[in-house]
């Protein structure tokens, strides 16, 4: 761990530095303040492109693994 590290706390929506609330409670750590005050924005973001890529979602092209309803894919 670096003196300079930063979490942002998901209880109290604020950047904190290494002595804050648990870390089950925040996110990070970040080496920035300004990187920790957009940590829900990189989560929505992440979850955006997990959401809308084809190797993770059930409706993309790569989704048939043929054990959903237990029959192989034809």
């Amino acid at each position: 761990m670096t003196e300079n590290e930063y979490w942002f706390c998901l209880k109290h929506h604020t950047v904190e530095g290494r002595d804050g609330c648990k870390n089950a409670d925040r996110l990070g750590p970040y080496a920035s303040s300004e990187e920790a005050s957009r940590a829900l924005e990189k989560v929505a973001e992440r979850n955006e492109a997990w959401d809308n890529d084809p190797d993770w979602n059930e409706d993309g092209p790569a989704s048939g693994d043929g054990l959903t309803d237990g029959t192989p894919d034809s």
